[in-house]
């Protein structure tokens, strides 16, 4: 239907075994295409692994296993005849570092974009290039936009999109390996509500499975309520649906575009009262 996607949002146990990796993301994918998904989501670097946590460096990495692997999830995605947002990590020529990246791959099996991380943790910089674009696509009328965790620090990201028209985010995240809660336990969710909310915006939100992962992957609706979340700490996979249809509460809705262009506040008039330019007597 128009303006209608099922969206299935999954998780596992990410490690450093690119082959241990495809074949959770292959078994996710046959799930979601059973279950009548039209696109399914997986985390940051799901297939290739986290370089400075799941391995040290890309001295030696198998960067052939990965790509062999890769056209498996391709044609495996054309078999089942749905799209794939994959974490990974695309090989850049030397001496340049790769890039920390979500293939889109559609229900024919085709890369048809490749989004490549923009924001750049401190210690990803020291081994990875950050990228410098969009990546835009629609299915069923509906159009999406890949980001990639720490991106949701950045705000112009968000309106950006939202400038381009774009309905639903799918963002990959990987916090999965740290030893017990921290603050992102309290400020991640809460930041891609915020993100939702401000900007009319559904999004899907995979992060990877495992021990310690202080958020389950969540699907947040354009109020920026969270209406699907999988458990923590356990791989799992929920299916929701994105329908433009739907109306939500929205109180940005008749200044959002007033604020963007630069008026901050929302009168048309300015105020002549003497009263109101002297801010120093009662």
């Amino acid at each position: 239907m128009a303006g209608t996607i099922h969206i299935a949002t999954c998780q596992f146990a990410v490690s450093s075994s690119i082959q241990q990796n495809s074949r959770s993301i292959c078994r996710y994918i046959r799930k979601a295409s059973s279950s009548g998904a039209d696109i399914v989501h997986f985390s940051e670097c799901a297939l290739s692994g986290y370089v400075g946590t799941d391995f040290p460096n890309f001295a030696n990495y198998d960067w052939e296993l990965l790509k062999t692997e890769t056209l498996k999830i391709m044609s495996l995605a054309a078999e089942q005849k749905i799209w794939v947002v994959l974490g990974s990590t695309h090989q850049l020529t030397k001496p340049n570092k790769p890039h920390n990246s979500l293939y889109l791959i559609n229900s024919k099996g085709e890369i048809v974009d490749r989004y490549d991380k923009r924001f750049c943790t401190p210690g990803d910089l020291k081994r990875m290039t950050p990228g410098n674009h969009f990546v835009n696509f629609e299915i069923n009328g509906v159009k999406c936009s890949l980001l990639i965790c720490f991106d949701l620090r950045f705000p112009e990201l968000y309106r950006g999109l939202y400038k381009e028209g774009v309905n639903c985010i799918f963002q990959s995240f990987y916090n999965a390996k740290q030893s017990g809660p921290s603050i992102h336990s309290h400020i991640m969710h809460q930041t891609m509500q915020s993100n939702a909310a401000c900007n009319n915006f559904w999004i899907s939100m995979s992060n990877s499975s495992g021990y310690y992962a202080p958020y389950p992957s969540c699907f947040i609706q354009p109020d920026g309520k969270i209406i699907g979340k999988l458990k923590n700490n356990k791989s799992g996979m929920m299916i929701n649906t994105v329908d433009l249809k739907k109306q939500f509460y929205d109180p940005m809705k008749n200044f959002r575009e007033m604020a963007i262009h630069g008026q901050l506040n929302n009168s048309n008039s300015k105020t002549s009262d003497p009263r109101s330019k002297n801010r120093t007597t009662l």
